[in-house]
């Protein structure tokens, strides 16, 4: 049985994979009719220890982030999704994503990380993929 999706989430990093990401979500919402929630998390782990986290380093890139979803939003409303959301939030994107509310898919790049990476962290697809309560596609 073929699942109709109603509300799907995709992971906006920028990234070319994302990016695909992106696309296929237009596609997967217009063949089920469903709403689009643009997410990019503003990794606030990367930036090290509490002490040397810089508040205003994390407001500036939110607020970039805003203004390329914002385009991004535009994209998908003129590709004939005409409901979309923006999800803007700092943290980390397994967390964010996979706690995102009414969510039926969530759609996100697969990006690679070196073997040694992945033995220690993992990628953040495959947490994805381990913490999603609802389906999760991963686009090549």
């Amino acid at each position: 049985m073929i699942k109709h999706y109603q509300k799907i989430a995709v992971a906006i990093d920028f990234s070319k994979q994302s990016m695909k990401a992106f696309n296929r979500a237009i596609l997967v919402a217009k063949d089920n009719g469903a709403s689009i929630q643009l997410v990019n998390v503003i990794d606030t782990k990367s930036f090290g220890s509490v002490a040397a986290y810089d508040l205003e380093y994390a407001e500036q890139l939110k607020e970039e982030s805003l203004k390329k979803m914002d385009g991004l939003k535009n994209e998908v409303v003129a590709a004939g999704v005409p409901i979309v959301e923006v999800v803007v939030k700092e943290g980390t994107a397994q967390e964010i994503l996979t706690e995102l509310p009414g969510v039926e898919l969530i759609i996100c790049g697969a990006t690679g990380v070196t073997n040694i990476e992945k033995m220690v962290i993992g990628s953040v697809a495959e947490q994805i993929v381990r913490l999603a309560t609802c389906d999760v596609q991963l686009v090549r």
